[in-house]
């Protein structure tokens, strides 16, 4: 059976007037222009926009498929733009990332640095539920690492759960709670002791709590109440 016959007003097109005409439309927009587009997206945002995120965002004033006829694909002109993909085929991306981050800093990358690029590094949450901790990834990624600091980065994420838990940042008392129901916990004690166990031990761990919360996004009052 033959195919549908085209309308006789496309039949009638000039196939070199066609092209001519849908390079001028992809001229419109210079590479940098569309990559500007795609930073100042993931700058409104907080982080690297997908097609759908981009299609959606007044500012952006371009549609995602202009930007897949110049680059190609979607991640390759994010990448072009200085963005990260939000999805990573490898381990070896994420540590291949680390390591770029490590030689631009001059020293080990740690959970601030990676929050304050946003958009252009892979989340830390990305290398937790894919590494189990972010010290496992440095550690692959060839930096020495601290066995005491690896315990610190899992207090201070035990605590950050915590806390917004209670709605507040956790007590002594709130911890050894906690841990009967959740022996997963570190003790109290375990906690108590990376502080030298000295007099105020407790409040120096709610004081990292409470950077730790507050990098994540949380408001922490003066009376250590969440909001």
């Amino acid at each position: 059976m033959a195919g549908k016959r085209p309308y006789k007003v496309v039949a009638r097109i000039d196939p070199a007037a066609l092209a001519e005409f849908q390079a001028g439309i992809r001229r419109r927009y210079s590479d940098e222009q569309i990559l500007e587009a795609l930073r100042g997206s993931a700058e409104r945002l907080g982080r690297s926009p997908t097609m759908k995120e981009f299609a959606g965002d007044p500012g952006a004033g371009m549609h995602p498929q202009t930007v897949i006829e110049h680059f190609g694909t979607w991640n390759a002109a994010k990448r072009a733009a200085g963005l990260m993909p939000r999805r990573f085929a490898t381990r070896d991306e994420l540590v291949a990332e680390l390591r770029r981050l490590g030689d631009e800093l001059g020293r080990v990358p740690t959970a601030r640095d990676l929050d304050e690029r946003r958009g252009t590094m892979p989340s830390k949450s990305l290398y937790w539920h894919t590494f189990g901790s972010l010290t496992t990834a440095l550690r692959e990624a060839g930096f020495d690492v601290a066995v005491g600091e690896e315990r610190l980065e899992r207090a201070l994420a035990q605590g950050s759960a915590l806390a917004r838990q209670l709605g507040r940042l956790p007590k002594f008392g709130d911890w050894q709670a906690a841990r009967r129901a959740d022996p997963s916990l570190l003790t109290e004690w375990q906690v108590y002791r990376m502080f030298d166990a000295r007099r105020g031990a407790w409040a120096t761990f709610q004081f990292l709590v409470r950077e730790r919360l507050v990098e994540e996004g949380a408001t922490v009052a003066a009376d250590g109440s969440l909001s």
